[in-house]
């Protein structure tokens, strides 16, 4: 790839910076219906759960010293840094992931590298933990919005260099994370790329072999399905017990998939068939749409719910994935409206609208790709717990637990803000 030219960015004098106070404040209402919500989902038993197993504080602990700092820090900087630092940022969010590959793929031995729950994504620094794949995100839309920053579009042929690298820088984190495994994370990376192809004016012809691809994609998909569910029945043996085995995952003739992932896709397409007293693979989407359905227009109250107090939505999930039917059980049909209209405001009012007022390049695609992260984990997790979407662990943004997601959404929040005051700084 040619260097990146600093001659697109000469300053122009500018009197005042601006500062768009809408998205802030939409994030803080987020976090404190967060807070409050993730409260909810340990309040039965609080007072037997010590302070530093209390989710909620360590929730307030990532906003207020680590997220909400980096926020206000990359806020105020200028985003011109980013630009040129754009091959550093993504080399070393590749760096973090290659780690965590070797020990699930190799099982080598990494002391530093941490699995849960059948899955090796973090790593464990001793005071903390982080989510690779989470910075890996920053680190390819920064880096895709620097490239087509850079480059003038011609046609597919002329261009087929430009999109082999920027095919590559795309395919290598995907391939990462995809082997830890976690095939949510790398469902965010598409749709990002596509909304910056779709920004740079690409002729139709493109995105109709897109579409294609995609159809084809999808019809190898049905096609493994299809071949573990008669799998299932031959052998007779349940889907459980294929997903602890990795039973058909294991064969040579199956797309590489875990048996567990083929699982969340059949409880989505056919959970009578693979679960029909629903106490199996489709229990958590069952007891989601409990959740979602029994909240009614004001919900139950703070607290009062009764799915997460339970433990019919397991408190493995209740407080991260599947935060939004605890929302809706206790907020109703208006506190889950207000969820996805402050998120809304963030997409559209602050992303996209950064986006739109960009003078230069970099600043438009950069937030149009970070549009496109927010979307896609909002519209796959509201959209699993209310049974559109497959399960996934995608977390909802400044509303699910978790320290990694909310510095995330933090730096990337942060830098539509310095894109939105530095809108006039470039010509």
């Amino acid at each position: 790839m040619a260097a990146f030219r600093a001659k697109d960015y000469e300053i122009t004098q500018v009197k005042r910076l601006s500062v768009d106070y809408l998205v802030p404040a939409a994030m803080l209402i987020l976090f404190l219906m967060g807070v409050a919500f993730i409260y909810s989902t340990q309040s039965y038993n609080i007072e037997e759960i010590p302070l530093r197993r209390q989710f909620w504080l360590k929730q307030i602990f990532y906003f207020l010293f680590v997220g909400l700092p980096v926020y206000v820090a990359l806020g105020w900087a200028d985003y011109k840094w980013v630009y040129n630092c754009a091959r550093i940022i993504y080399a070393a969010s590749i760096l973090l992931l290659v780690p965590l590959a070797l020990k699930e793929s190799l099982d080598i031995p990494i002391p530093f590298v941490e699995a849960r729950y059948n899955a090796t994504r973090w790593i464990n620094l001793g005071v903390f933990s982080i989510q690779p794949s989470e910075l890996a995100k920053i680190g390819t839309c920064v880096m895709a919005a620097a490239m087509f920053a850079n480059h003038k579009m011609g046609t597919l042929k002329e261009d087929w260099k430009f999109w082999l690298k920027l095919g590559l820088v795309f395919f290598v984190p995907i391939l990462l994370i995809y082997l830890q495994p976690d095939l949510g994370s790398t469902l965010v990376f598409f749709p990002m790329l596509f909304a910056m192809c779709y920004i740079s004016k690409l002729s139709r012809r493109f995105f109709a072999v897109s579409m294609l691809v995609f159809c084809a994609l999808m019809g190898a998909v049905a096609a493994d399905i299809w071949g573990y569910t008669s799998f299932l029945k031959s052998e007779n043996i349940s889907a459980r017990e294929s997903a602890r085995r990795n039973a058909y995952g294991s064969s040579a003739f199956c797309l590489p998939m875990k048996d567990y992932q083929r699982n969340r896709i059949l409880a989505f397409v056919a959970p009578d068939y693979v679960d029909p007293r629903g106490t199996d693979v489709s229990w958590n989407l069952r007891q989601s749409l409990i959740s979602v359905g029994t909240g009614g227009v004001f919900g139950k109250g703070l607290a009062e719910g009764t799915q997460a107090k339970l433990g019919y939505l397991p408190s493995s999930v209740a407080y991260n994935y599947f935060i939004f039917s605890v929302i809706a059980e206790e907020s109703g049909f208006l506190g889950a409206s207000l969820a996805v209209i402050l998120i809304a405001i963030i997409v559209v009012g602050g992303c996209l609208r950064s986006a739109a007022l960009s003078r230069d390049s970099f600043g438009r695609f950069l937030c149009v790709g970070i549009a496109a992260i927010l979307m896609t984990h909002s519209f796959i997790n509201i959209g699993m717990t209310i049974g559109i979407m497959p399960i996934t662990g995608l977390p909802l943004p400044m509303l699910s637990y978790g320290g990694t997601f909310v510095l995330t959404c933090c730096i990337l929040l942060g830098l539509v803000q310095s894109v939105y005051r530095h809108r006039k700084a470039y010509q």
